[in-house]
């Protein structure tokens, strides 16, 4: 019964951050700080759960580690994500303007089918270009480091090459017309789903959740194969 309600806390912690921006007050949406507080609340809760339901001894995290991955989500969430927005959403929605495109009717749709939509299309755009990293020598040029990680924590979904941070960031989201919280929601949701696929805890999603979204499957043994790299243990792609 304990292994069952841990099995549960990825599609548990999926569908709370989810209700969170569903039911978030606009003054909450309209500062960037929210977004950056639930994704590094995300963070943490999962690091603190590798502290209570340890997947294998031999991830457990170190201080060279944690400041690695510390490195990695400033990173991301300052140079990258500056990068991100001023070279793929600014043009986009310039882009978008100029030559008036327009999604009103996705707007019109509930608040979860929105959220679902958007993170539809990033997920399957993260898909292809790691498909793309995987089968064109460039781009696998800035994709191998991530191979190189030998243990799993929360945060190793930052870590790599910044090159490859960047271009697994590039999406399409900037075209559509979607209400705030629905963009936020689907933004945290993706955090979520990719913070469980590389955490050290012993949780396996219900196999529904596989089908829908990125986890972590390893065999349950004492101490994991050394190049274990969560893009080879995982039942998608990130």
């Amino acid at each position: 019964m304990k292994q069952s309600l841990i099995n549960l806390l990825p599609p548990a912690t999926l569908a709370v951050v989810i209700a969170f921006w569903g039911l978030a007050p606009a003054a909450w949406v309209e500062t960037p700080w929210s977004l950056l507080a639930v994704g590094i609340g995300t963070l943490v809760f999962v690091q603190a759960l590798e502290l209570v339901f340890e997947r294998h001894a031999g991830w457990r995290i170190n201080g060279k580690e944690l400041a690695t991955d510390v490195f990695y989500v400033v990173l991301s969430y300052t140079a990258i994500g500056y990068a991100t927005e001023a070279l793929i959403h600014s043009p986009l929605s310039a882009l978008k303007d100029s030559w008036g495109i327009a999604t009103p009717w996705l707007a019109d749709l509930p608040f979860l089918v929105q959220t679902l939509i958007v993170l539809f299309l990033f997920e399957l755009g993260q898909y292809w270009m790691h498909r793309a990293m995987h089968n064109w020598t460039p781009l696998w040029l800035t994709h191998a480091p991530h191979h190189h990680i030998t243990q799993l924590n929360a945060a190793k979904g930052f870590v790599g090459n910044p090159v490859e941070l960047f271009l697994i960031s590039i999406g399409i989201t900037a075209l559509l017309d979607v209400d705030m919280n629905a963009l936020f929601a689907s933004i945290t949701a993706g955090g979520v789903i990719a913070t469980y696929a590389h955490a050290n805890v012993k949780a396996d999603p219900p196999i529904w959740y596989g089908y829908f979204f990125t986890t972590i499957r390893t065999t349950h043994c004492t101490t994991p194969p050394r190049a274990t790299r969560t893009r080879a243990a995982t039942t998608a792609i990130r």
